[in-house]
């Protein structure tokens, strides 16, 4: 997605006070000191509220550092991964209502672990053709509680942390004095063959929760593989999308590979071997700094990508004119990037 017009960006985080700690989970038997080890963490964020309201929290963050009135939001994005606390409910307009943006469009956006991006992508979209609307704001927030969820065990090389996310995307004022990110790409890959991985034998089921509680992410993983022939085919692919998308989303801002004006590279907050494909082309193509963040937040569902940019933008990594990229994506599978330059 190449950006017509310059699109500035503010991001903000939500994390809850609560945490669960690796050490915990070793001492009552709940993880392997293997299993831990390739987790690459320490702790993980928990919530007592559910992710719409850890949404609207990161929500009002963003919008009070941006001086922004809610009023002025003509698109409300937001995407989740798991239960947002009602079973037939629409909770963008939750998000919508409880920020006061009641005049916005809200619209959910589901896309897996990339529906952070898959919404961002919306919403660059609705400012790039509707020049009515002037801003807007998009959204995640998950909490991975029992009796439905295990955030430890679920799945492969991943804890999922609770926590909201939102970003601010508006035309970009030049006049401006505010730190802020200038969106400058934003593009997608998909291999949709293999959103067989999160389905494997499973039959189709009338309700949620049928084929069982908590939920287990490994079982239909595990099924796929037996019958696809193992990780081989899916990692090849894997590391086409990521090379793919990278290099397109690098032409489209107008940088390249090597460029010196790029700082930084942030990755999605998953465990170590699942992010070994990307390690090595990272290397082979960019050869800069690579943030790591899952560290005190675990895996964040649908706001990976939105957390990680919020790093970016508040962390004072970049000076004027450098860039850093940042990659996503989620089970389906979609891979995405983005390229972000300082104002």
């Amino acid at each position: 997605m190449k950006i017509s017009e310059p699109l500035s960006l503010e991001a903000a985080t939500w994390l809850p006070e609560g945490r669960e700690r690796v050490s915990d989970l070793l001492e009552s038997g709940g993880l392997s000191e293997a299993e831990a080890a390739q987790l690459g963490l320490t702790e993980v964020p928990v919530s007592d509220v559910p992710g719409p309201q850890l949404a609207v929290r990161a929500a009002e963050r963003v919008l009070a550092a941006a001086d922004f009135a809610p009023q002025r939001i003509g698109l409300v994005a937001h995407s989740w991964l798991y239960h947002q606390g009602h079973d037939f409910w629409s909770p963008p307009h939750y998000v919508a209502d409880q920020v006061g943006a009641h005049d916005a469009l809200p619209i959910g956006v589901r896309q897996m672990s990339n529906g952070g991006v898959a919404a961002l992508g919306v919403a660059v979209d609705r400012l790039l053709a509707d020049p009515s609307v002037e801003a807007a704001l998009v959204t995640t927030g998950d909490r991975f509680v029992p009796p439905g969820f295990n955030r430890w065990t679920a799945d492969y090389g991943a804890v999922y942390g609770d926590a909201g996310t939102a970003a601010l995307v508006r035309r970009h004022e030049p006049d401006t004095t505010r730190p802020v990110l200038l969106l400058r790409s934003l593009t997608f890959s998909t291999a949709a063959e293999y959103e067989a991985m999160y389905r494997g034998r499973d039959p189709f089921t009338e309700a949620p929760l049928e084929a069982g509680a908590p939920i287990d992410v490994r079982r239909p993983k595990k099924a796929y593989l037996e019958e696809h022939g193992g990780m081989g085919p899916f990692l090849k692919s894997a590391a086409e999308a990521v090379r793919s998308t990278l290099l397109q989303s690098l032409e489209e801002s107008g940088t390249r590979p090597g460029d010196p004006r790029i700082r930084c590279v942030a990755l999605p907050r998953l465990g170590e071997h699942v992010l070994s494909v990307t390690h090595a082309l990272l290397d082979e193509l960019l050869g800069v700094e690579v943030l790591q963040l899952r560290e005190g937040s675990g895996h964040l569902g649908a706001g990976d990508l939105l957390a990680n940019l919020a790093h970016i933008g508040t962390s004072h990594t970049l000076e004027s004119g450098e860039f850093a990229v940042v990659i996503g994506g989620g089970g389906g599978f979609t891979w995405s990037c983005a390229v972000v330059q300082a104002a």
